[in-house]
Order: C-alpha cells, then structure tokens, then sequence
C-alpha cells in the first residue's frame, strides 16, 4: 500500500486530471492520496472532486486532505510538488522590472532574469519540504513540477539526500505537437530527447520506425503553418533539430528572437514587448477553478479524463513493475557526455519496481550542446546564489543570460538586478 502526497493540490492545472490518472490506475487501488494545500477554498474544492470521482469510479482509493504539511510528508513514499509559491504578485515584479530594462520575457519561467529570481523564490521552499522529508520520511521520492526545472532540480540534488526527480510536460507534448503538424497519430509515432528541460531536443521521431522529420520539414514551406510556429521552425532550418516546449518560450532562452519590438513582432507574433504573461495566467488559472467548482457543485458525473503527465505513470510503473518510458530531470552522471557532469539534464528515464534509471545519451549533436551550454552557464551560478546566498554570482547569472546580454550593458544588468533584489526581498530569505 502507497501513500502519495499531493503538495499543492488545489492546483487549477494539475489537480483534477491528477485525481483521474490516480483513480483509474488499477495498481494503485489499495493506497492512499493525502490532498495538502495552504489555500483552504481550493484544497476543499479538490477533496471535494476526489470524493465525488471515488465514489462514480466505486474506487477504494483513500483520501485524506489537510493544510498541515509535515503531516502530509509523514509515511509518504511519494510526494507531488504543484505549488506556485507566494502567489503571482513576485512574478508580476520579475516580468515588469526586466522590461523597463529592455529585457522581454514572454513566460518567464526559466531563465533570465525571471526565471532565475522564480528560481531563488522556489528553492528555499523545496528544500525545505525536502529536508522535512528526510526526518519523516527519508524513502520517499519527490515528483516536482517546479519551474524553473533545470535550476531547481539541479539545487535540490546537491543540498539534499532525498530522492528527487523534476518533471515537465514539455517532451511528450512536444512529440504530440510534431504528429499533429505531420498529420500522423501521436500514438503510432516515437521519439528520443534529450537536453536541458525546456531546451531538450528531438533527436529521433519516428513514425511506424521510419524517420518522420522530412515531414516536418515539408510542412514547414506552408506559410500558415510556419507562421504557427516561427521560432521553432528557424531553429530547426538553422540548427537541424526540433526543440520541445513552445516557441514564446524558445524565444526568450536565446538571443536572435526578441530583441526589440521589431524582432518580438517577427518571431513570435501576438507576443508584443508590453505582452503580460502573469495576468493571462493568473486569469486562466481563476477560470479552470470556476469551471471545477461550477462542475462540483451540479449533479451528475464529474468529467474523468486522464492526463499525458508523468508522475502518476512512474508511480504505476514502480507498483506494478510494469516498466515504462519518462524523461524528467536529473544530474548529468555521464548521461549526456559533452554537456557538464553534475550539470541539471533532461534525459529519457526507464522506470521499473526498481526505480528511476536515466538512460546514456553520449554526445548531442555540437550545435545542439552548444546552444544548452550557454544556458546551463547561467543555471549554475543561479544555484551558487541560490544554495550560498551570493548576489554577485546571480548577477553574474542574468549577465550570462543570452537575451539579456543582447539588450543589456553590464551596468544595466547591475541595476536591473538590484531591483529584483529589492522587489523581492520578502521572499528571498537565503539573502538576508
């Protein structure tokens, strides 16, 4: 019998289909979900929904909820992050102070200036959920979703001795975004990637064995398509392979792409320098909850679909024993040979009753290793800042930022950091 905690759980994102993927596992029957969020409205409109879905699928799945965390941690053999730490205020100041310094960030979430001020945000949280872990429950494997998932795994795997893996969605979505403009059935496809979360590349895709990249690239000549999906497309005719996550977020992990206004409005169209990513999201984020709990509060059946994320599938695998393919983010152990050892890697994953096993990769193509290090520069010394309290290797970390330095002098870059430094104080107590 497992225990899963769920940290985070009245995530609008996550939440529901997390409760449909663990419900409809048939090995995972006899455990318990512990639902545990701060947010007391959310966490009882989640436990609320695992309720109702128990009882429609007859599940003898336990639920427990609670807003104490220790408690949630004690006896888990698994645990879940969703969390999105201190709200979306921070986020607010880690996209506008980098704009008023002529650095655009589209998402935000991983690196520059944002991504790495949202990484010294989350890893004093983590680890401190991490450290807790060791005294409660030193066994268990940590499932975290956290972005920035290259800075942040790489932090948690070197300050702490608890079993940890980072997790995105980006991979497999991207495999299932290449068969739809193919125009082939994600389920008869395959592929193998590997890089940096984010910035992994497609080195194979397949269609029934046979390699399905011409067809990319035939369609990449249809304007219209092309036009869906500027900034991955140049970066496929001029470095030869496909890139996983969006382009608006390939956009900002470079230099060529949004430089200026000019550049924004070629490369990634609707996405102007003013563009307000936070509020979007923070909107879509309100709107799913409404949805959920206008869907909670009628009678009927809840709607019970499963998701394409990891964490639930790895937990099934180790189970069951019934193995299964991931790629999630861990220390590069000679995984990929001409990326930094120790260095935070996205690689395919084997997954079994004996655990996580990262699969070798050996070398990625030179250009692509080329393009990853230069972002895993910048990743490294935001840890150092992160684990050490050391502001000068941060600044050093945004000034290595590729988007960054095309916009920024070195002073700039000073100043705009003492201003992120500043606006989020309140958050960062390994600088204090």
């Amino acid at each position: 019998m497992a225990k899963v905690a769920h940290i985070g759980a009245g995530s609008a994102g996550f939440g529901q289909s997390f409760l449909a993927d663990f419900m409809t596992r048939p090995s995972l029957q006899d455990s318990t979900l512990c639902l545990m969020d701060t947010n007391p409205d959310n966490l009882e409109m989640m436990h609320t929904a695992a309720q109702r879905i128990k009882a429609q699928l007859n599940s003898p799945v336990r639920i427990e909820a609670t807003a104490d965390r220790r408690e949630a941690l004690d006896g888990a053999d698994y645990v879940i992050i969703t969390i999105v730490s201190d709200g979306f205020e921070p986020r607010e100041f880690e996209h506008n102070i980098p704009k008023r310094h002529g650095v655009f960030p589209t998402s935000g979430c991983t690196s520059g200036p944002s991504g790495i001020f949202r990484g010294l945000r989350y890893i004093p949280v983590i680890l401190d959920l991490a450290r807790e872990l060791e005294e409660v429950s030193p066994r268990a494997l940590i499932l975290d979703y956290s972005n920035p998932s290259s800075i942040v795994p790489w932090a948690i795997t070197k300050a702490s001795s608890v079993a940890y893996l980072g997790l995105c969605h980006s991979v497999q979505g991207t495999a299932m975004e290449m068969a739809h403009i193919a125009g082939i059935p994600y389920e008869e496809t395959g592929h193998w990637a590997a890089g940096i979360n984010h910035q992994a590349w497609m080195l194979r895709f397949e269609w029934k064995r046979r390699d399905a990249y011409p067809l990319i690239r035939e369609k990449m000549k249809d304007p219209e398509v092309y036009g869906q999906n500027v900034v991955k497309f140049e970066l496929l005719k001029h470095f030869g392979y496909w890139v996983t996550e969006s382009s608006v977020h390939n956009a900002e992990y470079v230099a060529w792409f949004r430089k200026n206004a000019e550049t924004c409005a070629r490369y990634t169209p609707g996405y102007p320098p003013e563009f307000d990513w936070v509020a979007r999201h923070a909107q879509h984020a309100g709107e799913r909850r409404e949805a959920l709990r206008a869907e909670i509060g009628r009678e009927g059946p809840l709607q019970i679909a499963r998701s394409h994320e990891y964490c639930i599938s790895i937990i099934d695998s180790i189970v069951s024993n019934v193995p299964s393919r991931i790629n999630g983010n861990v220390p590069n152990t000679g995984l990929i040979t001409n990326l930094p050892d120790g260095a935070c890697v996205e690689v395919p994953i084997l997954v079994d009753n004996m655990g996580l096993h990262p699969c070798h990769v050996g070398d990625l193509p030179p250009q692509l290793a080329a393009i990853n290090r230069a972002r895993m520069a910048q990743d490294e010394l935001a840890v150092k800042g992160a684990l050490e309290g050391d502001r000068q290797a941060v600044e050093q970390a945004v000034a290595l930022d590729p988007m960054t330095a095309a916009a920024c002098t070195l002073d700039q870059i000073h100043d705009m950091v003492e201003e992120l430094f500043e606006a989020d104080a309140p958050y960062l107590p390994q600088f204090r």
